[in-house]
């Protein structure tokens, strides 16, 4: 998580919503990524998203079966989506996001099978996000 952590950071740096990602198979980082979708102005250019896209180019199928995925913060419904379609068995976030997240709309889109663990270093991710809003206000 404390990768992901420093992922949202160069998000936040570049005036993006400090959300960041990583991918990890077998004991090893295959992806890291944070949310582009001001840059690359793209709603869907979510950290969670380009994680999974680099992590299924690296492994060469778009299954991640053998992965966990670390995120920053709760996903959405959308990423959500991807993540069950990628077939993610373990996703571990750090702060819950009761406005937008996955589990108050759609907490059956994830693989049946997929186990999702939260609260991980949930302070510091929240902490990071809520200074990120305090600063655009």
């Amino acid at each position: 998580m404390r990768m992901a952590l420093a992922e949202a950071q160069k998000a936040c740096n570049k005036g993006e919503i400090p959300i960041g990602a990583v991918v990890v198979c077998q004991d090893r980082i295959i992806a890291r990524a944070y949310n582009l979708t001001e840059t690359l102005t793209d709603v869907t250019a979510h950290a969670e998203m380009q994680a999974i896209t680099m992590a299924a180019n690296e492994l060469g199928g778009k299954y991640l079966t053998g992965c966990t995925l670390y995120v920053t913060v709760e996903p959405c419904p959308m990423c959500a989506g991807a993540i069950g379609w990628a077939q993610v068995p373990r996703i571990v976030y750090g702060a819950p996001d009761p406005k937008r997240g996955f589990r108050e709309y759609a907490p059956h889109v994830l693989h049946p099978k997929a186990e999702c663990i939260g609260g991980i270093l949930e302070e510091e991710c929240r902490q990071l996000m809520q200074d990120f809003f305090r600063e655009k206000r």
